[in-house]
Order: structure tokens, then sequence, then C-alpha cells
């Protein structure tokens, strides 16, 4: 048994055919790498389950990975971003159309990216791109506002449970949401304007 580090519940069961010299490498790469990786998956995702589950698939991955990895550290954080992206796939990202709504036209919408079936290395690269910016600007908030945008819409929860939840009014978080929004919009329109120039 391998755990990745102090603190972390998880334990590793490694193929009983390994090397002993295969086992101790990854060993000491989930030591080394698990605290790095953690503190990255922690600042993109919004409840620790989903940051634990993350870093379990990637070293599942690593500890089935039979190609030689030549970049390490490369390789591990991004497999981590992928997953972190399949993650957030899967929490309905058609609750965040109000932030890719537009009046473009410019044949470019964050939503596309979202409800196609396609896993090319292009389309992972746009996700990763569109939900590093959605917390980089998420952090940029105040702490009131981003709160009521990740908790209505990242995680579901409806205006009259939070506002049961903080004593704030309703009217006062769907305000604050607002501008959240807002503020998303712009700084995610500001990427898709760069993607459109350089593309």
């Amino acid at each position: 048994m391998i755990r990745p580090s102090k603190g972390m519940d998880q334990a590793w069961q490694l193929p009983a055919n390994m090397s002993d010299s295969r086992g101790k490498h990854i060993t000491e790469v989930i030591n080394t790498y698990s605290k790095r990786l953690m503190g990255f998956i922690r600042k993109r995702v919004s409840s620790e389950a989903d940051a634990e589950d993350i870093l379990q698939d990637v070293f599942y991955q690593f500890i089935g990975n039979t190609t030689p990895i030549e970049q390490l550290t490369s390789w591990l954080f991004t497999v981590t971003r992928n997953k972190i992206t399949d993650k957030q796939r899967k929490k309905k990202p058609e609750l965040l159309e109000d932030l890719y709504a537009s009046d473009s036209d410019e044949g470019f919408e964050w939503s596309d990216l979202f409800f196609d079936d396609e896993n090319n290395p292009e389309s992972e690269y746009m996700r990763s791109l569109f939900w590093d910016a959605l917390y980089t600007a998420l952090n940029e908030l105040p702490a009131p506002q981003r709160d009521a945008f990740v908790l209505n819409e990242i995680e579901g929860i409806p205006f009259k449970e939070i506002a049961e939840q903080t004593g704030d009014t309703i009217n006062t978080l769907i305000s604050r949401k607002r501008y959240a929004v807002l503020h998303l919009r712009e700084r995610l329109g500001t990427l898709k304007n760069e993607l459109l120039n350089h593309s």
C-alpha cells in the first residue's frame, strides 16, 4: 500500500506483478507530487471531495501507464488538468449558459466546447483555458460575489437555501451573482478575443 501524503486517506494498491524498482519509483512520485497537485486541483474545483477524486484518478492513470514519460512534471499536470476538465464537464455546464451567451457572430462560442462530443486535444485545451480563465476571474471578485456565483451557478444551490444559510436576502444574492457574471463574462470575452485574433 502507498499513501500519497500525510493527511490523505487514499491507499494505492500496486499490481502484484510490478517490479520493486517500479513500485519504489511510483511511491516516490506520489510522495513528491501529491501535495503540489492537490494544491493545483483545489484552486480549480469547488469541493474537497472532487479534489481528492481527481488526484486519485491522476495517480491511477500514472500507475497504469506503460509508456515512458520524458517530462514527468508536465505529464502529471497535463493529466491533472484534463481530469479537472472532465469533472467540470459532468457538472452540467449548461448551468453556465449565462456566461457564454453573446451577441457576436464570430463563429466561436464557449458553449460549443461543452455541447459536442469531441475529445480531441484542441477541444480539451480550449476547455482547460475556459476553466482556468473562469477560476482566475472568480478569484478577482470580492468574496460575497464569488460565493454567490459559486454556490448558485456551479454547485446548483437555490438562492432560497443560500439566503437561509447566510442570512442575506435573495435580492442581495441575485445582485451579487449578477455583478459576478458581468465580470466573468468580460474576462472570458477578453480570452475569446485573444484566441480569435491568434487563430
